[in-house]
């Protein structure tokens, strides 16, 4: 029988002026830095900034999911 777990849902924004993946890239490297047992994250919203009538940064929100240390 496996122990039963609990996990965190904690929500975190990052932006990148390459894309929407590399922001995702930067969002999950700034994560692992302070939490620990990340098991997914779900990406919740896009957005774009916008200046001059061009995209300057892709920006994301992120619900990382991580268990819980017993």
């Amino acid at each position: 029988m496996t122990e039963p777990r609990v996990a965190r849902v904690t929500e975190i924004i990052a932006g990148s002026s390459k894309g929407f993946e590399d922001a995702v890239k930067v969002g999950f490297a700034r994560a692992t830095k302070t939490l620990r047992g990340i098991t997914g994250m779900r990406v919740a919203e896009m957005r774009v900034a916008v200046e001059n009538s061009k995209i300057i940064e892709y920006r994301v929100r992120l619900e990382v999911i991580f268990v819980l240390e017993t």
